[in-house]
């Protein structure tokens, strides 16, 4: 039976040169191929393959009282993916 589990989770509000600066370095760190994402005694490393898939959708949900718009930016690969073709020895 599949299963999901979510290994870190973060919502929290900030400015959009917060937002740009910590997309900038999450950059920084995906070309690595590396990532490590801590809040207080809780982390996890993520090491990236050199394909990933980029996902980007925008949202937009309209309920009579307001209007709430989402950008997604999703990097996604499958395990053991992006080790390289199978050759024959």
């Amino acid at each position: 039976m599949a299963g999901k589990e979510v290994l870190f989770k973060s919502e929290e509000p900030k400015s959009r040169k917060e937002v740009a600066d910590f997309l900038r370095l999450l950059a920084e760190r995906v070309e690595k191929g590396e990532v490590v994402l801590k809040r207080g005694t809780e982390s996890v490393t993520v090491p990236l393959p050199e394909h990933v898939i980029l996902e980007l959708k925008v949202e937009e949900k309209i309920k009579p009282s307001k209007t709430k718009r989402s950008l997604e930016i999703e990097i996604e690969w499958g395990e053991g993916e992006g080790e390289g073709p199978v050759s024959l020895g």
